[in-house]
């Protein structure tokens, strides 16, 4: 899976794109609300490591999540 931040504007929060290894895009969410994204997901047992990567991750940078 391969993660990316990007940033918004004044009126547009910042996003973060999880996808898969075909980068297809599998969840896209808002920065602040990680955790809400992911409740109901398959990810959901992983929820802390991806806040985690999210608050160090660069904006456009595009990385290898191993989960």
């Amino acid at each position: 899976m391969y993660i990316l931040k990007t940033k918004g504007t004044e009126k547009i929060p910042d996003y973060i794109q999880i996808r898969n290894n075909e980068f297809v895009l599998i969840y896209h969410f808002r920065t602040d609300r990680v955790e809400d994204a992911l409740k109901g997901s398959k990810c959901k047992m992983h929820i802390q490591k991806i806040q985690e990567i999210v608050s160090s991750l660069k904006y456009g940078k595009l990385e290898k999540m191993e989960l």
